[in-house]
């Protein structure tokens, strides 16, 4: 153990012996506790108060954490008329000075509490779970989304990429994070410990997760790997108990199934892009043989999007192709005819390549991850994931997003540019007329 830990350690310790029966909290006692946490200058003092205000949050119920939040937003913004006087002298007179001085009124004081709050032992943590309840208790007051950008702000500072630390997960890894991993994973529910070890343990799987060094025994995010002979089209072929597994040496592609962002309170703070080309890049280094790196996705807002264009013209083909794909089962997948696949799989050619939210990127959270990654839609699958979820969630449709880590680079600007979506032949081919965008009224009257 280093003298760093054992320090930190001890400090936590004695810490955690005068806070162990914080007083009952209350709005105003931990508002006090904030005023002082500001005001000690001494390092021990201030981590004792730090210390005390955290183990008194902990305490707190839903409507006092509501009411420290809202004291967050009120007494801690920023003081908006030292704010415009010192930037006024700073206009007259750049000196270094007076850069200070305006530096000094420029944030919200609650962004210092925060920092000082995160260096208690094992703050950092306490402080994500913090803005995980502050997340839910943003429905009550729209106000408090103020507080929620200081978290942000400060969380992609702490948690940027040269933090990180991407380490693998398999069958050898603790068991208290492989419980974690079995809770976190949120696009294929691993359902037992049996489960998790079919796609851990095989020597043609792989998973990597990110961790911080403040949070050492929690997944920020991780991700699953499937080695392969040839690119999957189907869920069920990845996961199947009865497959045949390949042998490192003899796989020509990674398949990216399953990408799952594990801490809520860091919403807004991106790893996965960070994750998916590093992971690409060592297999890459240590599998020269595999030459595709590519994923097998959902299309999570399919089917709400096809129901919403069925309301919208009850008489239309995409109506008709919403009844099909809503009687759709495990059961009876197969039992669609070839009109009705084509006509499915153009509807989802259209959802990719027209459809756009207002800043004119795609209207699927999937696609624009991938897509503002770098990679490029390749194929749409049928029936890729014929699970009752996704079959509600995308009529059992998948897709592959490819990452050539030649153009990786070049796509990403392209997309940031002006969200252009790089598609292959064979997925543009599937856009039907019978399907495309209506004109606006204006167009159409004219």
């Amino acid at each position: 153990m280093s003298r760093i830990t054992y320090f930190q350690d001890l400090l936590s310790s004695l810490f955690e012996r005068r806070t162990s029966s914080p007083a009952k909290p209350d709005a105003r006692g931990m508002l006090a506790l904030c005023n002082s946490l500001l005001a000690d200058t001494g390092e021990v003092t201030g981590l004792q108060t730090a210390s005390s205000l955290l183990a008194t949050y902990s305490q707190a119920d839903q409507d006092q954490r509501l009411e420290f939040f809202r004291s967050l937003a009120s007494d801690f913004d920023i003081d908006t008329a030292a704010l415009s006087e010192r930037t006024g002298d700073y206009s007259r007179q750049r000196s270094a000075d007076n850069l200070t001085r305006l530096l000094d009124v420029a944030e919200p004081r609650r962004q210092e509490l925060l920092r000082r709050l995160n260096g208690v032992p094992g703050g950092t943590e306490k402080l994500v779970r913090m803005r995980e309840d502050l997340l839910r208790i943003l429905r009550q007051d729209a106000d408090l989304a103020r507080v929620d950008v200081d978290f942000e702000h400060l969380f992609s500072s702490w948690f940027n990429r040269g933090f990180l630390v991407l380490r693998p997960i398999d069958w050898t890894t603790p068991a208290h994070i492989l419980e974690k991993i079995i809770r976190y994973e949120a696009v294929h529910a691993i359902d037992s410990w049996d489960d998790l070890r079919r796609r851990l343990q095989p020597a043609d799987r792989r998973c990597f997760a990110y961790f911080h060094p403040a949070m050492p025994d929690e997944p920020l995010i991780f991700v699953e790997v499937a080695l392969s002979a040839d690119i999957a089209g189907s869920i069920q072929a990845v996961l199947a108990e009865t497959r045949d597994p390949v042998e490192p040496q003899d796989a020509a592609a990674a398949i990216f199934y399953s990408i799952s962002n594990c801490q809520k309170g860091l919403r807004g703070v991106s790893f996965g892009n960070f994750l998916i080309k590093q992971v690409a890049t060592d297999l890459a280094s240590s599998l020269p043989n595999i030459r595709t790196f590519i994923t097998l996705s959902p299309i999570p807002g399919f089917m709400p999007w096809l129901k919403a264009q069925a309301e919208a013209d009850p008489d239309g083909p995409a109506a008709t192709y919403y009844t099909v794909a809503s009687e759709l089962t495990p059961d009876n997948a197969d039992e669609a005819t070839p009109d009705e696949v084509a006509g499915l799989k153009s509807l989802a050619a259209r959802y990719f390549l027209q459809e756009q939210r207002p800043d004119g990127r795609p209207i699927d959270p999937v696609a624009r991850f991938h897509l503002g990654n770098g990679a490029s839609l390749r194929t749409i699958h049928w029936l890729g994931d014929r699970s009752e979820n996704g079959l509600r969630n995308s009529a059992g449709m998948m897709v592959n997003y490819l990452y050539d880590l030649k153009s990786v680079d070049a796509n990403h600007e392209a997309y940031s540019e002006d969200g252009h979506v790089i598609a292959s032949r064979e997925v543009t081919s599937l856009l039907d007329a019978r399907f495309d965008a209506p004109a606006p009224k204006e167009q159409v009257n004219g």
